[in-house]
């Protein structure tokens, strides 16, 4: 569950400028992964946003989608944004499973290139799960 400030309003775990961002690279389905939504995600990935159309759709979605994703994952001391700009440019390397603390596992990516890429495929969709556990932890 989302942290609530005392306005009642929650508080973000994603940025929207980062989603819009994602969205331009959005025909392999970044910015789906990147809100929690992996099965469009790799269907994005494998048909080119849905040919073009989806694609463009999303450009009107992304406000929703990040709004979703603000209210489904919990907030905390590791940052959603953060942490998937480094999956989505240095994911074979591992650096956001460091930045997480998962320093075997980053160290393993490093080495395998992120375990033959099955391993960055996996993180695309288990990310912000993995997030969403590791700030629940904090105490």
């Amino acid at each position: 569950m989302n942290t609530i400030r005392p306005d009642g309003s929650s508080v973000e775990t994603h940025s929207k400028v980062l989603g819009y961002l994602l969205w331009i690279f959005g025909f392999t389905g970044a910015h789906r992964f990147y809100y929690g939504k992996p099965v469009t995600g790799t269907i994005w990935f494998f048909t080119l946003g849905l040919f073009g159309i989806g694609w463009l759709i999303d450009v009107f979605l992304v406000p929703g989608m990040n709004r979703d994703a603000d209210l489904r994952f919990t907030s905390g001391p590791v940052d959603y944004s953060v942490a998937w700009l480094l999956l989505t440019f240095l994911g074979f390397f591992g650096v956001h499973r460091m930045y997480q603390g998962k320093w075997l596992t980053g160290i393993l990516y490093l080495f395998t290139g992120g375990l033959l890429m099955f391993g960055v495929l996996y993180d695309f969709w288990t990310l912000n799960d993995q997030i969403s556990m590791k700030n629940a932890q904090r105490g």
